[in-house]
């Protein structure tokens, strides 16, 4: 059951990123759309900074599976995560009725920045210990 464990959170960044790649094909209402408009755009335009965010933790979440999560690897993930944000911005820019935009790409960034700043911080400089408690005791458990 670990194996499977193991590898479901191996592949999730994978899905994820395709996941992404699917919902940035559609139109942004084909998926979702809210009665009010106002916080329809506000809620989707929120999410950028949560979208590639959680892409950096997922591949963190993949990196302490194998046991060996560095800083080099966490800075790389961040960089991962920041190309597949500027990726997505092209591929909507040929999307019909999408549209990519700098300040979305921004706000991309700053979701990866503030999930790697705490992630980073709380793995190797014990800055949050709780949270570094929590990815130690996962990172723990899935290696058994």
């Amino acid at each position: 059951m670990r194996k499977l464990l193991v590898w479901f959170l191996r592949i999730l960044p994978i899905a994820y990123m395709a996941a992404i790649w699917v919902m940035s094909s559609h139109p942004a209402d084909a998926l979702v759309e809210l009665p009010n408009q106002g916080i329809d755009r506000f809620i989707k335009e929120s999410l950028h900074l949560v979208e590639f965010g959680v892409l950096y933790v997922l591949l963190v979440l993949a990196a302490l599976t194998t046991g060996r999560f560095t800083p080099v690897l966490s800075f790389t993930f961040m960089g991962v995560a920041i190309l597949y944000g500027l990726l997505d911005e092209v591929h909507q820019s040929f999307v019909p009725y999408r549209s990519a935009t700098v300040i979305d790409f921004v706000k991309d960034v700053i979701g990866i920045l503030a999930a790697s700043h705490f992630i980073h911080h709380a793995y190797f400089s014990g800055k949050f210990k709780r949270l570094g408690k929590v990815l130690q005791g996962f990172e723990e458990r899935v290696r058994g």
